[in-house]
């Protein structure tokens, strides 16, 4: 009966007949139309037949005929009887071997050639598995999710995902009507990863995985947690990326950051949320695409003298107001601004024009929906189960398992692939102190003691020390930052010695004693005069950055501007003088978008920064004043040599808690080159102020920012001053300097101990 049926038109008999599960027993064929059979592989696609032969199956709901032909279309090798009316058929071709072929299908509307995506192999490389699955794969992207392939000389799709306690995982896309029967993908026992081979997969194509839990359950269809596109909301599919062939243009940049020392170089970091910082439209409601702000993002950050730009995440997101700290799509890009190709362009132009590109990046938590990570494949697989360590209370969040290996190279993984693919300058991790305490925002009962006993998160230190030590070896001169709000010990130190391995810190000690201070009335600033003087006690201890971040102009504490005490004069003279102490201190800097020009509004992110007020004195003079201040940092290595260390900064001054008067001296590796710099925190000028120096010569005045320049009255030391031979502060040498009220004086001096 069998030999009967091969290749002959009478082998498509109703699928009422006795024999039309002649060659797909009818457990299989029952299981296969409605989805509920795992080793498609196994049935699907040409096998060895008893007879000899070869047999063809395939499954194509709507489909009326389907003949088996060369791979030209020259020769048929066969049509295949439907056994079932849902579109299962099966068919003997006159081969001993397996051989390629194609589909020819017929529709009732269309006839299509088409490949069985069931008659390719695995493409997957063991050994990638076995890193994977070992926890230090550190390329997954580039076989799992969706990645285009040839095989036999066929181009197409192989998609891959994780999900080793699923019982059925299919592909489902436009390509088979979302219909998980389908496109069911192959199983690798051994590491838990599901595969297919699309051939005619088109770039722009969505997607996503359907999932049957092992309770025979159907979960929510998931994106893919490897996508390297998804759609732009409310959509949530993931979308087929195009070959990646983006031409980059930054050779130079990219060969002078492999040879610079960040550290004794001036790094000062312009803070930026792309979808907030300038929109076009008629309503103001449209979004610079990614191009778009290549071209005015980019020079502008050049001309106010910044050296960096660190973006919030651009890591897919669902919700606006999450301002991407809560990613969905890990390895894409935000459709809000354009594709992946339209950021490189964005990352390129940036370094055409010397700056470097920061990334927030977030591996602490992610979100609860359902399309997303959280029980994935039915099971607790990227988070922990129990919630007293895998969900997060203060957002809502899943915490990531650290101590599971393919959550692990998922992640550093994720690291990696920004710093490849994007050519980007480094990775600022958000809320590390949640990541290394078990305890973290939690009362007693609520969290789980590590082996020893401890609230240390150990698996999360070791994550956070593999991340650091492999992007540093990888990718030299890059910038790895935490966000680390507590005294955890060093955080920047050498892994070696027990160190968390960040390249830098962000000092949130600083940020807060020096908010508190300036929001006190200046007649009572000299009984908190330690607020401004205390980080120095502990400046070297890190790497710091200075931050004035997103953070300080949100959720009701007002804008840096609106924080201050006083009048507005008062407001606009203190927050020059606060911009020069933060440029001067030992520690990289941060400063958030809008506050170069003193926003007076708190940043809202659905509408643009208040560009108009850059238009009025006294924010157009904050403007001036921070771009000098860049260029002043640039040109100074006193300003940035030294951070870490103690030879890096001398006070001159530190008690003078009556007038509220602050000076110190800054050193770079040359001694003799020198900045001084004088701060007066009360609104009281003082005449003929008496600085103590090293010795004679001229003492340029740098920066005075009570200069008209930047809507100051204008008093200042004309340019400078001589010092004279009369003692002061311990030294033999002064210079007697007109302080003025509310204000900053910076003196630069090549002169000699």
């Amino acid at each position: 009966m069998k030999s009967e049926t091969q290749g002959s038109p009478r082998s498509t008999r109703a699928s009422g007949s006795a024999d039309k599960y002649s060659l797909i027993p009818a457990e299989k064929v029952n299981l296969l139309v409605k989805g509920r059979y795992v080793d498609v592989f196994g049935t699907l696609g040409m096998h060895a037949h008893e007879s000899g032969q070869r047999q063809v199956s395939v499954f194509l709901p709507g489909a009326q005929e389907v003949e088996v032909i060369s791979p030209a279309g020259r020769s048929s090798l066969g049509k295949l009887a439907k056994v079932h009316e849902e579109g299962l058929f099966s068919g003997l071709v006159d081969r001993r071997k397996q051989v390629p072929y194609r589909l020819r299908v017929s529709y009732p509307l269309a006839v299509v050639e088409i490949d069985d995506p069931y008659r390719f192999p695995s493409l997957l490389d063991p050994a990638d598995l076995y890193l994977f699955n070992n926890g230090t794969q550190e390329q997954a992207w580039r076989f799992m999710g969706a990645n285009h392939r040839i095989c036999d000389d066929v181009e197409g799709l192989m998609f891959a995902v994780w999900a080793p306690n699923a019982k059925r995982v299919s592909l489902v896309s436009d390509v088979n009507n979302w219909d998980g029967r389908v496109h069911v993908m192959r199983l690798h026992p051994g590491s838990g990863v599901w595969d297919i081979f699309l051939p005619g997969v088109e770039p722009g194509t969505t997607y996503k995985f359907e999932i049957l839990n092992h309770d025979d359950r159907l979960l929510p269809l998931k994106a893919d947690p490897y996508a390297r596109q998804m759609e732009f909301r409310p959509g949530t599919a993931s979308v087929v990326p195009a070959r990646q062939n983006y031409q980059w243009q930054d050779s130079k940049w990219m060969q002078s950051r492999r040879e610079q020392d960040s550290h004794g170089s001036a790094v000062s970091i312009y803070e930026v949320q792309l979808g907030s910082w300038k929109r076009n439209g008629e309503d103001g409601t449209g979004y610079l695409g990614y191009r778009e702000l290549a071209e005015d993002l980019v020079p502008y950050v050049k001309w106010l003298g910044f050296t960096h730009i660190q973006l919030m995440p651009v890591s897919e997101f669902p919700f606006d107001g999450s301002w991407g700290y809560q990613p969905l799509g890990m390895f894409a890009p935000t459709s809000r601004f354009g594709s992946p190709d339209d950021f490189r362009y964005f990352v390129d132009a940036a370094h055409n024009q010397g700056i470097g590109i920061l990334l927030d990046w977030v591996p602490g938590h992610f979100p609860t929906d359902s399309h997303g990570l959280a029980r994935f494949d039915g099971s607790h697989l990227y988070e922990h189960a129990d919630p007293r360590k895998g969900f997060h209370p203060d957002w809502n969040t899943c915490i990531f398992n650290y101590g599971r290996a393919e959550v692990v190279s998922y992640l550093l993984s994720n690291a990696m692939f920004w710093l490849e693919e994007f050519h980007l300058d480094g990775l600022r991790f958000d809320a590390v102190a949640s990541m290394l305490y078990l305890d973290y925002s939690r009362k007693d009962g609520e969290w789980i003691p590590n082996h020893l006993g401890g609230r240390e998160n150990i698996e999360a230190i070791e994550f956070l020390r593999s991340v650091n030590s492999r992007a540093y070896f990888n990718f030299p001169g890059i910038l790895m930052v935490a966000e680390e709000s507590t005294a955890w010990p060093d955080v920047t130190g050498f892994i070696e010695r027990g160190g968390l391995g960040f390249g830098y810190k962000w000092n949130m000690g600083w940020m807060n004693d020096t908010l508190r201070y300036l929001a006190r009335e200046p007649v009572h600033r000299k009984f908190h005069h330690n607020e401004m003087t205390f980080s120095l006690l502990y400046s070297f201890s890190e790497n710091f950055i200075l931050p004035l971040s997103h953070d300080e102009v949100v959720h009701g504490k007002r804008s840096i501007l609106e924080r201050v005490q006083g009048d507005d004069w008062q407001k606009f003279a203190t927050l020059r003088a606060y911009y020069t102490f933060m440029w001067t201190h030992p520690g990289k800097k941060l400063l958030f978008m809008g506050c170069e020009f003193a926003q007076r509004d708190e940043w809202n992110h659905n509408k643009s920064l208040d560009w108009h007020l850059t238009g009025y004195g006294p924010h157009k003079g904050m403007q001036q004043l921070v771009r000098d201040l860049n260029l002043l940092y640039l040109e100074s290595p006193p300003l940035y040599e030294l951070d870490f260390s103690h030879d890096g900064f001398e006070w001159i001054e530190s008690n003078d808690y009556l007038h509220s008067v602050f000076i110190y001296r800054r050193r770079g590796r040359i001694r003799s080159e020198q900045m001084i710099v004088v701060l007066n925190l009360t609104p009281v000028p003082h005449e003929n102020f008496m600085i103590g120096v090293d010795g004679p010569g001229w003492y340029a005045e740098r920066i005075n920012t009570d200069s008209a320049d930047y809507d100051g009255s204008g008093r200042g030391n004309c340019g400078g001053v001589h010092a004279v031979h009369l003692p002061s502060h311990g030294k033999a040498w002064s210079i007697a300097v007109q302080v003025p009220p509310l204000a900053a004086l910076v003196f630069s001096t090549e002169q000699g101990d």
